[in-house]
């Protein structure tokens, strides 16, 4: 119930605090202070760890939750969301979230309040919420998470030492266990070759096919074989050459990564749809935007595949268990299949 000292049911921030930091700490405890509870949504969750998120819903749960006393850290409420790259989709997702999380606290009805400080364009999330009231606050500290995950992955010790400064002592202890887990050195690998390869070919746009192939209820994956995204499930594809049509690029990617032998008047009659796949946070890489074809072959049996190029294999995966590999995709290709193999029907 709130007291004298709060004004709302709960209020609400929205962030993916990869990872949490002092100005985080700020931010959350003043919506502490105005809300009997704290509901704190964590985008990007239910994906596969990369450089930019490394940390799981459930991670960045723990870390932010060790970061208060007990009382307040039983105000908070967690609310898990993933990305769907479709602002009407994601902030119903949000909204759905939040209310379900409070009925769970016993708040049937609510007062409700969105908590949150406009940095840039990337804050215009905080517009899609009329139905609720908003608290805008002041930017809290100096720094921003991009930068400390770059000292993260920089590991010497001067970066250790400053990062150590930005960060609760809570959070610093967890990242310098998690420095020590394996996943620690897949992370800064790719956080590697994305900064050099941004160096090298800088950050875009860049056009990229991708090609959906599903036959016989089973749909066609490969496994990346180098980072960004090493060894995580993909849609076969790549970037687009100087003299290629859309769909030219898509079959030889297709080709190239899996061996397909199939003929490109075959492909063409197998095309189903084309969508574009334009979020300028669908890539770490860059502003990356991908043309998908979705090709539904008319085979009695699956044809035969084998991993080459950038793939290390290839392989038929049932299109009823994609829902279980979410966590196991690469970039946005879990969204990608998802608008292609529900809206198409053949899930």
């Amino acid at each position: 119930m709130n007291n004298a000292s709060t004004k709302f049911d709960a209020a609400i921030l929205i962030g993916r605090f990869q990872p949490f930091h002092n100005g985080h700490v700020a931010l959350l405890g003043q919506a502490l202070e105005m809300a009997a509870h704290a509901v704190v949504v964590l985008g990007s969750s239910f994906r596969a760890p990369n450089a930019k998120n490394p940390f799981t819903w459930e991670e960045r749960a723990a870390m932010i939750t060790a970061c208060f006393n007990e009382a307040d850290a039983r105000r908070i409420v967690f609310v898990p969301v993933r990305d769907y790259y479709d602002d009407a989709h994601w902030a119903a997702a949000v909204e759905e979230g939040v209310r379900a999380a409070m009925e769970k606290q016993g708040y049937p009805s609510l007062s409700l309040t969105l908590v949150g400080f406009r940095k840039d364009a990337s804050s215009d999330y905080l517009e899609l919420f009329p139905q609720w009231s908003f608290v805008a606050v002041e930017r809290q500290g100096d720094i921003d998470a991009t930068p400390i995950r770059e000292l993260y992955f920089d590991s010497c010790e001067a970066a250790w030492a400053m990062l150590c400064t930005q960060v609760p002592s809570a959070v610093a202890l967890y990242l310098e266990y998690w420095q020590a887990q394996p996943a620690f050195a897949a992370m800064r690998e790719e956080h590697e070759t994305i900064e050099a390869d941004k160096q090298k070919w800088g950050l875009g746009p860049f056009v990229t096919l991708d090609a959906v192939v599903t036959a016989a209820g089973h749909v066609l994956l490969v496994r990346r074989k180098n980072p960004p995204g090493k060894s995580l499930w993909a849609i076969p594809g790549g970037f687009l050459e100087g003299r290629e049509r859309l769909i030219q690029g898509a079959n030889r990617e297709l080709k190239e990564e899996t061996g397909l032998d199939i003929a490109d008047a075959e492909l063409l009659q197998a095309c189903r749809a084309v969508a574009v796949f334009d979020h300028p946070d669908r890539s770490q890489r860059g502003r990356v935007i991908t043309h998908a074809h979705w090709f539904d072959l008319a085979l009695p049996a699956l044809p035969a595949v084998a991993g080459a190029d950038d793939a290390a294999e290839a392989h038929w995966f049932p299109i009823a268990g994609l829902p279980d590999m979410e966590t196991k995709l690469f970039e946005d290709h879990f969204v990608i299949l998802n608008r292609f193999l529900r809206e198409g029907g053949s899930t």
